[in-house]
């Protein structure tokens, strides 16, 4: 599964398929078999993002050799067994006995064990309120998002200095470090989050944009900013935050947005943490009217939840949940039903991608009863699919079929007045996308392609990162659906948009992609694409 940080200077095989593990799996579907592994991680303690496409990855022989949460899962699940009687390779001959040894020698702790569950950073459920007596609760002066100093607006000003003159498509970032390097190959691992640190590019996505609006949020937020010695005296603003605060914030969130429809780059996540603890200071700081205050608790939920976002899109899962958290904290205590259905709504995406879907399925359903008085058919349309991206993985084909019978529904009804700002990137292109999600999850890869491919045509061109995630995706469900040479050309139509686009998520679709179809390099087209991939 984890490939080694070493490189070998032996030319890559193309890969064996596993037969032995597909014997195993039966006459079980690829996501029922992945909710049985699912299933035994729990009953050891053991946490793994398996899904249909990683069974899939297994069975191609992509998968060479497990990490050792899977292997405890796969020993637990057929035991009596090895590893070598399962289909895979031995460990030593997959990442190397030079490379292991060195870093015994220097005492470094294996990079792809997965500690057990007494060594995993505690997570909080979204709902539990803050306990003060706890010195790590997320809300508290000492969690992640706290104390909220109003010298952190500041960092606003070096924020828009970093992008005014940035370059998206500079490998290196505005802050001048390249990303770090980790492999592309394996979305699935539970080291994922540790190994996607460097997917700044799909952070920037959720960054502020370079020009207007972020000069508007650094400039207006800026007076409020204290010296040095004011901040380290009292940490107090010069006056109480007013409408043109309110609004400085609301436009912040607006640039986030923005900068989603075009492209990602590196470098902005760590950055992201100080403006939003400078719009919690303005919370802190108290405005004189109630509407002023209404306006920044649901400026500074919405910029929790974007923040979020900017983690959950690199791979920090447990710093998304934490900022998903905040943002329906927020919501709570103002009463706000519009940000308590959208954190659930980031919440239960969150919960998919992290391999609980479960806890998808609730946090969707939550979002619903939140947004039901909310008038907006499309928001409960979006909704729905996030409740049948949890029943997808939870290999359940009626529950997911009937959750996306009723999205269609639902977003058949058309806009209203009541549909929230921050979903205007939902339209038909999104819908069939999703929708390609779930059946790529369930293992149907013909009717993922089916919508994957309609979701790339209906893109608007101006949102170039879209259409190359929706061929990305494309691309590998015609792969693992037997279509190479279509596979193929698919996957050439992203590689002609990476030039616009900065996104790892893309790059490491499209390396899946490309090992799928190396057995089939003879086929139209497969080896210009391998090629042209392998060129980068």
């Amino acid at each position: 599964m984890a490939s080694s940080t070493v490189t070998s200077s032996q030319p890559e095989r193309p890969p064996r398929p596993n037969l032995a593990f597909r014997q195993l799996r039966g006459s079980r579907s690829p996501a029922e078999f992945a909710a049985l592994v699912r299933r035994a991680a729990r009953e050891i303690g053991e946490r793994v993002s398996c899904d249909a496409r990683y069974v899939g990855r297994v069975e191609a022989g992509e998968i060479r050799c497990p990490n050792y949460a899977y292997e405890r899962v796969f020993l637990h699940m057929f035991p009596g067994r090895t590893l070598t009687d399962l289909g895979f390779a031995p460990r030593s001959s997959v990442r190397g006995r030079a490379a292991r040894a060195a870093l015994e020698t220097r005492g470094v702790a294996e990079p792809y064990d997965t500690p057990g569950p007494s060594a995993q950073r505690d997570t909080y459920d979204p709902s539990d309120p803050f306990d003060p007596s706890d010195p790590l609760d997320p809300h508290g002066p000492h969690g992640p998002h706290g104390p909220h100093d109003l010298h952190d607006l500041h960092d606003l000003h070096d924020l828009h200095d970093a992008l005014s003159t940035y370059d998206p498509c500079d490998p290196f970032g505005p802050y001048g470090a390249p990303p770090h390097p980790c492999d592309p190959y394996e979305p699935y691992e539970p080291h994922a989050e540790d190994h996607l640190n460097h997917e700044e590019s799909d952070v920037l996505r959720r960054a502020f944009m370079t020009g207007g609006g972020a000069t508007v949020a650094a400039a207006t937020l800026g007076p409020l900013g204290l010296t040095t010695e004011a901040a380290a005296a009292a940490a107090r603003p010069t006056r109480r935050p007013g409408a043109s605060e309110a609004s400085a914030l609301e436009e912040a969130v607006r640039c986030i947005r923005l900068l989603d429809d075009r492209h990602g780059a590196d470098g902005l996540y760590r950055r992201a943490s100080a403006p939003l603890r400078a719009a919690y200071a303005l919370l802190d700081a108290g405005a004189t009217r109630q509407t002023t205050t209404d306006r920044l608790h649901a400026g500074a939920g919405e910029l929790a939840i974007s923040v979020g976002w900017l983690a959950h899109d690199s791979g920090r899962f447990d710093d998304a949940r934490s900022h998903y958290a905040e943002a329906l904290a927020t919501a709570r205590m103002s009463g706000d039903a519009a940000l308590e259905a959208h954190a659930f709504c980031n919440t239960a995406f969150l919960a998919r991608d992290a391999g609980r879907p479960r806890e998808a399925v609730r946090a969707a359903q939550a979002a619903q009863r939140a947004a039901g008085p909310l008038g907006s058919p499309r928001l409960l349309s979006l909704l729905a699919l996030r409740e049948a991206g949890g029943w997808a993985g939870l290999a359940d084909r009626t529950g997911c079929a009937r959750a996306l019978a009723r999205a269609q529904a639902l977003f058949g009804r058309g806009h209203s007045d009541a549909d929230p700002e921050w979903m205007s990137f939902y339209g038909e292109a999104e819908l069939e996308g999703l929708e390609a999600q779930c059946w790529s999850t369930l293992g149907d890869w013909r009717r993922a392609s089916r919508h994957a491919r309609r979701a790339a045509d209906l893109q608007d061109p101006h949102f170039t990162r879209n259409i190359a995630l929706y061929t990305a995706e494309l691309a590998d469900d015609l792969a693992r659906e037997g279509r190479p040479d279509e596979a193929a050309q698919a996957g050439l139509r992203v590689l002609s948009l990476l030039d616009q686009v900065q996104s790892s998520r893309i790059h490491t679709m499209l390396a899946g992609t490309a090992r799928v179809l190396m057995p089939h390099r003879r086929a139209s087209g497969v080896s210009e694409f391998l090629d042209r991939h392998a060129r980068g």
